[in-house]
């Protein structure tokens, strides 16, 4: 058996070429005709040049139109065979899924043709061949006589100059025959016909040339031409298919084929289920995180202290160059990792003045913790006692020291209630605490009374305000209600000895007596309320930092300040002071106004980002010694939890992108399938002129809608299966819609699947792009 294409080797071409016949198969038996038709004296016959015999051939320089063939690219002769040549092939090659319209078009649509104009012109064609009634139709619905007529107009849209018929009536019955070939002979008229026979009657009745073969050989030419030298009048035109042409074709291919596009789409679909799923786990997971923390530690201040610690990874764990265990007999003398995380803030009033700018849009409530002692009696039983708001043991008072110094650290269990910055704004009280019984704090000298949610209080905070109580004992509101302290200031609290040291004054009676007391009195009884999630004031006694800032405004200018401040000794018991325990001592004595901690409480979780924001530009261009370093416990845990939820994700998606993997290569056997199915198809597409590019866009595009279909089934069934999920666990953990599939990931994942499946079809596709056309018409 041999191809047209093989030609060649017994014929030079002149103004065409056998190339252009790449892709007919022609069975050549004992006797063989090459029937070209066309109107005599035309001309139209000189438009394929063949000169008999071998001796003139040279197959490195065949011409079409004066044009040498020897530079010619696979790309020139994909735009020739689309540009001048229409195949009329024996078996029809047409693309069964695509409706007779976009068959004829396809060549057109090779050619760039705007979409009216091949409407326009496949309509034409096909009612020039007798199928007006029939264009809509599908190549199944049709005869055999009507699928040719289908070719031939298919041939003709493009409007070629030459017509290749390859047994155009060889799988007719006899009338039909007679019918397509007064059509040919009719076409011929118009357009060189070169048709590939075995039957010399028809060859006889309607050629205008006949060229006879034989067992390979040329046996007779009934018109030979004579070649003469042309000047170059070739003009090619590439061939390009649009994406959207390619989409086109395999979605009308896939659509024939339902059931199994979607069994394939539902297996490739498996591991976008898996990562869907695993994802709308960890988003409704972490908002449920984030939702606890946002409500946890929505009020959970921003602290700036003194004393804090520096989040330094490699100080806190050491040097991680020195060697564990070192066998030398040395020891060496260093600073401690807590030591060299230890930093010191250098607060002072240009500080605290840029925290009380702070926008109350963003923190209307600033707390402060402050060293002053404040000075305080109480009659019991009708007589002054010394009294203090204080929680410490009266039995261990190291300890309660302990925890006065951590909570100026953290902003929990402080006993001084936040300043408000604007009136009408957020109140810290307010919000967070009920009123059981009196009023909310409305003066400086209003004290508080705070319980928590069983109505417990401190008992040692009782006991230090003169209270007799035991462990247990139970106090009405009216008990506690009213009750008044005596705050008195330095110069009445402290008297200077002939020695000069000052001590406390033992004449209670007259301290408690003196005109410049004031009077502070606990106006109610707060208990935190059940919707606030953290309860940041210590149970006892809270008072507002006005009345400490009150009570320094006023010892700034005691005896006992002034005395200390020239001094290098405790003025009270002569004890040798550093620096550190002068200014404490001062602070404690209230001849400072800089607090020794300060807290910034957001009104809500998100504006605490800006708050930081804020704490960071006052930081810029200092050097590390002069910035303040700020402490955000719930940032810290908000970190600690997120890269948990992070870490789990990661690992969870890891394992079920291995069904990716799978899918991958799934999607590339059903592709190379898909390749196998369609060879025809590539041929025919291939002979009406599509380059390499072209068929391998078709089939990417065929992967990528089956990306994007595999990709959204897979994102809607694992949106579907969030609803039992959740079920199951508010079953088990009281948590409502956990899983919650966020539609960003939703839309990635789509898009992973489409770069996957193109990425598996890329291959398959390639080797179809590869395939001879020849080859390819002869599939089955």
């Amino acid at each position: 058996m041999l191809e047209l294409k093989d030609i060649k080797k017994y014929y030079t071409v002149g103004e065409t070429t056998t190339k252009a016949l790449d892709g007919v198969s022609v069975a050549f038996r004992k006797q063989e005709f090459v029937a070209i038709l066309g109107p005599s004296g035309s001309g139209k016959t000189t438009m394929l040049n063949v000169i008999g015999g071998l001796d003139n051939y040279d197959s490195g320089d065949m011409v079409i139109n004066g044009k040498s063939t020897k530079t010619f690219k696979d790309s020139d002769w994909d735009a020739y065979r689309n540009n001048s040549i229409g195949f009329v092939f024996q078996s029809y090659n047409l693309i069964s899924h695509l409706g007779i319209i976009d068959n004829v078009e396809l060549g057109m649509t090779l050619s760039g043709v705007s979409k009216e104009e091949k409407t326009r012109r496949a309509e034409d064609a096909l009612t020039r061949v007798g199928l007006k009634d029939h264009m809509h139709k599908k190549p199944n619905q049709l005869s055999g006589g009507q699928m040719q007529r289908v070719a031939i107009a298919r041939a003709l849209a493009n409007d070629p100059d030459i017509l290749l018929c390859d047994e155009p009536t060889g799988a007719l019955d006899s009338e039909t025959s007679l019918q397509i070939m007064e059509l040919i002979q009719e076409l011929s008229r118009e357009k060189l016909v070169i048709m590939v026979t075995h039957n010399p009657q028809l060859a006889h009745q309607y050629a205008d040339r006949i060229i006879e073969f034989a067992d390979g050989q040329i046996r007779h030419d009934s018109n030979p031409h004579k070649e003469r030298p042309k000047p170059d009048l070739f003009n090619l035109k590439h061939t390009k298919m649009k994406f959207t042409t390619a989409l086109h074709l395999s979605f009308n291919n896939i659509r024939t084929k339902k059931g199994r596009t979607f069994l394939t789409a539902f297996a490739s679909s498996i591991g976008i289920i898996g990562i869907a799923i695993v994802l709308s786990l960890s988003n409704g997971f972490q908002k449920q995180i984030d939702t606890t923390q946002a409500e946890t530690l929505a009020k959970f201040p921003i602290t700036i202290s003194k004393i804090t610690t520096e989040e330094d990874r490699q100080t806190m764990t050491g040097d991680s160059s020195q060697a564990d265990f070192p066998k030398e007999k040395t020891i060496t003398a260093k600073t401690s990792a807590a030591d060299q995380a230890q930093h010191i803030n250098k607060l002072d009033q240009s500080y605290v003045d840029y925290i009380n700018d702070i926008d109350p849009e963003l923190s209307n409530n600033i707390g402060y913790t402050r060293l002053v002692n404040l000075n305080l009696m109480r009659e019991v039983d009708g007589k002054a006692q010394n009294v203090k708001l204080s929680n410490d043991s009266p039995d261990n008072p190291d300890t309660g020291s302990m925890m006065s110094m951590m909570s100026s650290v953290t902003g929990v269990g402080v006993s001084s209630f936040p300043k408000q910055l604007q009136k009408d704004g957020t109140n810290f009280l307010k919000d967070n605490y009920s009123l059981l019984a009196g009023s909310y704090p409305e003066k400086d000298t209003d004290l508080v009374l705070v319980v928590d949610k069983n109505n417990n209080t401190n008992i040692n905070g009782l006991k230090n305000l003169g209270f007799d109580v035991k462990d247990g004992e139970e106090l009405s509101f009216d008990e506690l209600i009213g009750t008044k302290l005596k705050l008195i200031y330095n110069d009445a609290y402290y008297t200077q000895l002939p020695t000069g040291n000052f001590m406390p004054n033992q004449d209670l009676e007259a301290v408690y007596q003196n005109e410049n007391n004031e009077e502070l009195t606990i106006s109610g009884i707060l208990r935190v309320k059940s919707s606030a999630t953290m309860d940041l004031l210590a149970p006892g006694i809270a008072y507002s930092d006005s009345l400490a800032q009150q009570v320094i405004k006023t010892n700034q200018d005691s005896a006992i300040v002034k005395a200390q401040k020239d001094s290098d000794v405790n003025v009270m018991s002569n004890e040798k002071l550093d620096q550190t325990a002068k200014d404490n001592l001062l602070d404690y004595l209230g001849a400072s106004g800089i607090p020794y901690s300060m807290m910034i409480y957001p009104n809500n979780f998100k504006d605490k980002d800006k708050i930081l924001d804020y704490l960071d530009a006052w930081n810029k261009g200092k050097s590390k010694a002069d910035k303040i370093v700020y402490s955000d416990l719930a940032g810290t845990m908000t970190e600690l939890t997120g890269g948990l939820m992070d870490a789990i994700t990661y690992v969870l998606v890891a394992f079920a992108g291995i069904s990716l993997v799978t899918s991958m290569i799934m999607i590339a056997i059903i592709t190379y399938t898909s390749v196998i199915e369609r060879t025809k198809e590539i041929g025919v597409l291939k002979a009406l002129g599509a380059r390499k590019k072209d068929i391998t866009r078709v089939f990417d595009a065929e992967t990528a809608i089956l990306g994007v279909f595999s990709g959204t089934l897979g994102v809607v069934i694992a949106y579907l299966a969030t609803f039992p999920i959740n079920s199951i666990i508010y079953k088990l953990t009281e948590l409502k819609n956990v899983a919650q599939l966020d539609i960003g990931h939703a839309v990635i994942l789509v898009i992973i699947s489409t770069v996957l499946t193109i990425m598996g079809g890329h291959i398959p596709a390639r080797m179809a792009a590869k395939k001879d056309a020849a080859i390819a018409l002869r599939a089955d």
